[in-house]
């Protein structure tokens, strides 16, 4: 059976930084969890970041791609420099990724970690850009096909399709 790797914020856990959850209650992620194939990964806390902590973005508009390069930053709104927690948090995902054999993730879009398709662009206004964060960055770097939690029925497919060629 695949497992799935799963934002723990999406599964109601209070670990963003403001202290809360993006709890979703999608029948696809139900479904996922009473099979048991979810693994639940905060990769902010695993980078060891607390609960409440000040937002972050990656500066200048870039992505994940260009952080794990060396060649962007990940900065919190008090201009603390949160890069190397970011890095250690999404090689923690990955970590997780390769010890159960994730190829399927589901990931809250427009976080500086697990944004898949934008996330902000260092301003701390709003602006979106389309990059993913640097954990998505990680995993698809290692072959996972990561998703957003708007995203579900998109994630189920390619489940079923993986689980059909085994």
């Amino acid at each position: 059976m695949e497992a799935i790797l799963v934002s723990a914020c999406l599964l109601g856990q209070a670990v963003r930084y403001d202290g809360g959850d993006k709890r979703s209650d999608h029948d696809i992620l139900q479904r996922w969890m009473q099979q048991g194939r979810v693994v639940s990964v905060c990769p902010e806390v695993a980078g060891g970041l607390s609960i409440p902590r000040p937002p972050a973005e990656i500066v200048n508009g870039a992505g994940g791609v260009q952080v794990l390069a060396g060649e962007a930053r990940v900065l919190a709104s008090t201009a603390q420099d949160v890069t190397a927690e970011f890095i250690k948090g999404a090689q923690t995902a990955a970590e997780l990724a390769r010890v159960h054999g994730i190829r399927i993730a589901v990931l809250k879009e427009g976080s500086p970690s697990c944004g898949s398709s934008y996330s902000y662009d260092g301003t701390f206004t709003g602006t979106r850009v389309a990059h993913p964060g640097v954990t998505t960055a990680l995993l698809q770097q290692a072959g996972v096909h990561v998703f957003s939690e708007h995203q579900f029925a998109e994630a189920d497919a390619l489940l079923q399709q993986l689980e059909a060629e085994k």
